[in-house]
């Protein structure tokens, strides 16, 4: 590791079945650039990658491999060479892979064929550094990290055609489905939250993206804490609205009027602030069958050889 960028993180899919211990999530903010980093190398859907937050990494490599890198738009190089992102490249040791910083979109992803290697804390080798585990020792990655990985580059070269990637603006319209504590705000609540446009804040991270705009206010008083899902809706006091993300808390006590979508979060989670965001609902079918197409249309398109 020469450069590590502003914050890059060594991430699998995400740490599961450990809420009853205290342990969120992780994973990739952007599930959908992780997922076509690794497809393009052929490797198994929860191979290590690392997520590179807002650009500036830059590495030299030891051993052959291969290397894609999709997710925000960067100027990308290989001994000082400009390369594309969204498709595979061979690296020979002693080869300097740069990557620079954001134009479109905040988090890219970097795979190397096989995954980097590093051993799982608690079943998976997400980072997450308040929990101070996953990646190496819990941390972002430092100034002459040595990131192992299998010797060998995958051969055959693969693109994803421009048609197929997504594309990174400055808004997004999020899908929300209504929680159970949704009645608990009004009607003209509701409408003015589904209704209104919210700015992201200066103030969002892995745990969660703070939005500013209309105040949104419930009926609920007090709560005791419970369990947070992906995507979960907090209003705080204050009427502002935050969306938790994967490093979220996993008890919360403010109440909630819904949760965006998976699909819909790896868009939000590539905004940065200033950006605008608005809100519709939709029910539990609409969201699962929101899921299983896209499932199906990441499994049916095509990669081109290159």
């Amino acid at each position: 590791m020469r450069q590590p960028g502003l914050l890059s993180l060594l991430m699998d899919r995400g740490r599961f079945g450990a809420h009853d211990l205290g342990l969120t999530t992780g994973g990739p903010l952007d599930f959908v650039a992780f997922d076509w980093a690794n497809r393009l190398l052929g490797n198994d859907r929860n191979a290590t990658c690392i997520e590179i937050g807002f650009g500036g990494l830059q590495l030299e490599a030891e051993t052959a491999t291969s290397v894609a890198i999709t997710g925000a738009t960067a100027p990308c190089t290989l001994d000082g060479k400009a390369i594309e992102q969204w498709r595979s490249y061979d690296l020979a040791p002693g080869d300097r892979l740069e990557i620079g910083f954001a134009t479109a979109g905040t988090r890219a992803y970097l795979a190397v064929a096989g995954g980097f290697r590093v051993e799982p804390m608690f079943g998976s080798t997400a980072t997450v550094m308040r929990e101070k585990i996953g990646g190496l020792a819990g941390d972002k990655l430092q100034d002459g990290d040595l990131l192992p990985c299998s010797d060998g580059p995958v051969g055959s070269h693969q693109r994803l055609d421009e048609a197929g990637r997504p594309v990174y603006g400055d808004s997004a319209r999020l899908r929300v489905v209504p929680g159970y504590q949704y009645h608990a705000f009004g009607h003209l609540q509701r409408w003015r939250f589904f209704n209104s446009a919210y700015r992201v804040t200066d103030r969002c991270d892995r745990m969660g993206f703070r939005l500013e705009g209309e105040n949104v206010a419930s009926e609920i008083v007090g709560m005791l804490s419970e369990g947070i899902c992906l995507g979960a809706i907090q209003v705080p006091a204050d009427g502002q609205p935050i969306v938790l993300m994967h490093d979220r808390q996993t008890i919360g006590g403010y109440p909630k009027i819904g949760s965006v979508i998976p699909q819909d979060l790896a868009a939000l989670a590539q905004l940065g602030p200033g950006a605008s965001v608005s809100f519709e609902a939709i029910d539990l079918s609409a969201a699962h069958t929101i899921h299983l197409l896209q499932q199906a249309a990441f499994r049916r398109t095509q990669l081109s050889p290159c």
